[in-house]
């Protein structure tokens, strides 16, 4: 028979469980904000904050060592009459159009050719990434070299006869240069999304294909298009929105004057040049920047837009 101290003790700690179960249930509740505190900091400090502070921003006049004073929609009308702004904007919206559909079917046409393991593919795999992982000045600066008035491409193209052709130093083909690399640098990213996308292809789908006869463009396009049709929506939103925040390439290519006369600025260096120095208008270029963000955010929603009324 237990004895009476037993007893008690077993009633005391039975007494104890119930109140630190409950203290136990209080704290729950509150542990998932602990976890996410961290990274609820730092999206707060770094995309947040930067984010509200440029809306603010583009309300006011201030400049880099001037606080701004509040103009309200001047900064907006002003871009309407900025002939910067306008070339910034055809150029930026010509990347768009140049790079995007590039983006979207090369890297797919060269997925294709990388998917199958034979012997060596994977050399050709990190051959084809390489440019992916180099570092964007570097490759800048190849291209320019590449494609100087002195370069090894105007020097190949004098040896066979046909002359030395202005790829820097003309408008329109300095944009067409600068639409080069950047599909070039982005053929490996996008050629991984999609291999991926096609390793979940059913193979009784291309079997199938072939037992009715169809031959390897007719399989292309009647079964492997539709099956990645919604990475290539990505890819598609993915690309629209980095071509038309295009800066690198341009101003590596073209020089921060972006070009001759300034005729190959894009918007962001357009942003980059009006709100940067000592007399940098930051609420200008806050603008420009909203204006930016806006465009992106169209071009997504055009794309999202797309893809469900091909679904319907």
């Amino acid at each position: 028979m237990a004895s009476p101290s037993t007893l008690s003790g077993d009633t005391r700690r039975g007494a104890r469980t119930p109140r630190a179960a409950s203290r136990v249930r209080r704290q729950l509740p509150s542990s998932p904000w602990l976890f996410a505190a961290p990274g609820l900091l730092i999206t707060g400090v770094f995309i947040l904050y930067p984010f509200v502070s440029t809306v603010v921003n583009s309300f006011t006049d201030r400049r880099t060592l001037i606080p701004g004073t509040f103009v309200g929609l001047a900064n907006f009308r002003e871009l309407l009459h900025d002939d910067m702004f306008w070339i910034g904007l055809r150029n930026s919206t010509l990347y768009v159009v140049g790079v995007v559909p590039a983006l979207v079917l090369l890297p797919l046409l060269l997925a294709l050719l990388v998917e199958k393991n034979i012997p060596g593919i994977t050399f050709f795999r990190s051959a084809f990434y390489t440019p992916v992982v180099a570092s964007i000045v570097v490759v800048g600066l190849i291209w320019v070299w590449l494609l100087d008035e002195r370069g090894l491409v105007n020097s190949l193209l004098e040896t066979v006869g046909i002359g030395r052709v202005g790829f820097l130093s003309d408008q329109w083909l300095l944009l067409l240069s600068a639409m080069a690399v950047t599909v070039w640098k982005g053929l490996g990213y996008y050629m991984i999304i999609y291999l991926a996308a096609l390793a979940n292809v059913p193979r009784e789908l291309h079997e199938a294909a072939s037992v009715d006869g169809a031959g390897a463009v007719r399989r292309f396009l009647t079964v492997t298009v539709p099956a990645v049709r919604s990475t290539m929506v990505l890819v598609g939103a993915l690309s629209s929105v980095a071509a038309f925040k295009v800066f690198s390439e341009v101003y590596l290519m073209a020089g921060p004057d972006g070009g001759p006369a300034g005729e190959d600025t894009t918007l962001v260096m357009l942003v980059q040049r009006t709100g940067t120095g000592l007399t940098g208008r930051v609420g200008y270029a806050s603008a420009l920047s909203v204006v930016v963000f806006v465009v992106t955010v169209a071009l997504m929603l055009l794309v999202l837009r797309a893809d469900r009324k091909e679904d319907a």
